[in-house]
């Protein structure tokens, strides 16, 4: 089945899983199926007023009847986070796209270690889920501001691979209680990383990791959010259609979507941040100036792909495979 593939599913069930965070989930209609799944895989959630928003799921792979999913009510919703909390009910039908993973574990891992901040407990959980399952080697550690914020805090501590977890909940004065340094100090290349959350921890994570050692082959993450970056000194640049020859220029305060909307090619977008990978474009002339959260380091740095939601360049000119 093709991830551009729209599925509808019923809500069978929505309920309360920590302050400011709701589950659903979600069922096939009779006589329908529901694609198979892998821990760290997300579905895009289509909801009232055209908005497409993506959520990783929390339940077993090995689960092939339901899919589950968790939602963080932001104080700064676009609408998303929002119209899920307060349009979505159980019982209404929706419509979600098959599941896509761009945070998959790493198959030739003898241990893996998941770290998880806030509402990032989401696909990390379905993580842990599969690999006990499997019998594999892995620790769970999930951090948060506080207990009461702390979404399927009770599941993990009733799993029977609970001593496998640890939960850490900031002091009193917020210092948070998981110590990043101890925590990796030790580099294995028998073990990878995988860390989901706010960007701040994720960003903490990360540096702490690379600032140990860890390659960059054995970090995996996944950022639920991202904003568009804007900077004083960005300047206009043009973008050709290599399909047409058409070129139009990008004003400094335009995305490339927007732009090329404006001479009637359309990029298929979702999130609009650089995070899900919907608008993914081969660049086939020119420098990107990457600012997503979805490619590597290394796919930035090969400069032949790039995202037009949020990127821009660093040549006069690029030219798009489109």
């Amino acid at each position: 089945m093709s991830q551009d593939t729209t599925l509808e599913v019923r809500i069978a069930r929505k309920q309360a899983e920590a302050q400011d965070i709701c589950s659903l989930e979600l069922l096939p209609l009779d006589g329908q199926s529901l694609p198979a799944f892998g821990a760290g895989a997300h579905i895009d959630v289509h909801l009232p007023g055209g908005l497409v928003r993506q959520y990783s799921l929390s339940n077993d792979c090995a689960e092939s009847d339901r899919y589950v999913i968790a939602v963080l009510r932001e104080p700064a919703s676009r609408g998303g986070s929002a119209a899920v909390h307060e349009q979505l009910q159980a019982g209404q039908q929706i419509t979600i796209s098959a599941p896509r993973n761009h945070f998959a574990l790493h198959s030739q891992a003898q241990k893996h270690l998941l770290l998880a901040g806030g509402i990032g407990i989401t696909p990390i959980l379905a993580m842990a889920r599969q690999l006990a399952r499997e019998g594999a080697d892995f620790e769970l550690h999930y951090s948060a501001r506080a207990r009461e914020r702390m979404a399927f805090a009770a599941a993990i501590e009733s799993a029977t691979w609970a001593g496998r977890a640890r939960l850490h909940v900031d002091d009193a004065g917020g210092k948070p209680q998981l110590d990043l340094v101890a925590l990796l100090a030790q580099v294995s290349p028998e073990t990878h990383l995988y860390v989901c959350g706010p960007k701040g921890f994720m960003d903490a994570v990360l540096a702490t990791a690379k600032g140990a050692g860890w390659p960059q082959e054995q970090l995996h993450y996944e950022f639920f959010a991202g904003e568009v970056e804007r900077r004083a000194d960005d300047a206009g640049f043009e973008v050709e259609v290599a399909s047409t020859g058409q070129v139009v220029r990008v004003a400094p305060e335009q995305t490339v979507v927007q732009a090329l909307e404006s001479i009637g090619v359309c990029v298929q977008t979702s999130c609009e941040q650089g995070v899900c990978g919907t608008c993914l474009t081969r660049v086939l002339a020119g420098a990107p100036d990457h600012r997503d959260m979805y490619l590597t380091e290394e796919e930035q740095a090969a400069g032949d792909q790039f995202m037009p939601c949020c990127s821009r360049a660093l040549s006069g000119r690029l030219v798009l495979d489109l």
